[in-house]
């Protein structure tokens, strides 16, 4: 199995040049990382993003919070491009799982990124509980 190493960032020098470079399979961003880098405006920002990378996979999160609103940014950033991915995450901002979302798109055949944010505290409960079982 091969690794794949994908560059999260919304800078678009920075995409362009790691979008030459083998060692960089594709790109995952997020409206945060978006904002940090200038954009103004999500969909335009992105549409530049996708004149630079035109083959390598790239994820664009949608930042609706309630089911319905997900799905219709889902649905559209899906319709972006041919190598995009629609990042969506586990839980929303309250804490409820997205399963019903992640299904959906799924079922339609939407290509997906499903992210998982953990505080410090829970990473660190991950860590050692796998570093537990690795050393049993």
């Amino acid at each position: 199995m091969k690794t794949k190493i994908f560059c999260d960032i919304a800078d678009q020098k920075t995409i362009k040049f790691f979008n030459s470079k083998s060692l960089v399979d594709g790109f995952t961003t997020n409206p945060s990382l978006m904002r940090l880098a200038g954009a103004k405006n999500y969909k335009q920002y992105s549409l530049e993003i996708l004149k630079i990378c035109k083959k390598k996979p790239i994820s664009f999160e949608v930042f609706a919070d309630n089911f319905k609103d997900m799905l219709k940014q889902a649905y559209e950033i899906n319709s972006w491009g041919k190598n995009v991915y629609v990042k969506i995450p586990v839980v929303n901002s309250k804490g409820v799982y997205t399963r019903p979302v992640i299904k959906e798109l799924s079922d339609n055949g939407i290509k997906l990124n499903i992210t998982a944010v953990y505080t410090f505290e829970q990473t660190k409960k991950i860590y050692k509980k796998l570093n537990k079982k690795k050393n049993q």
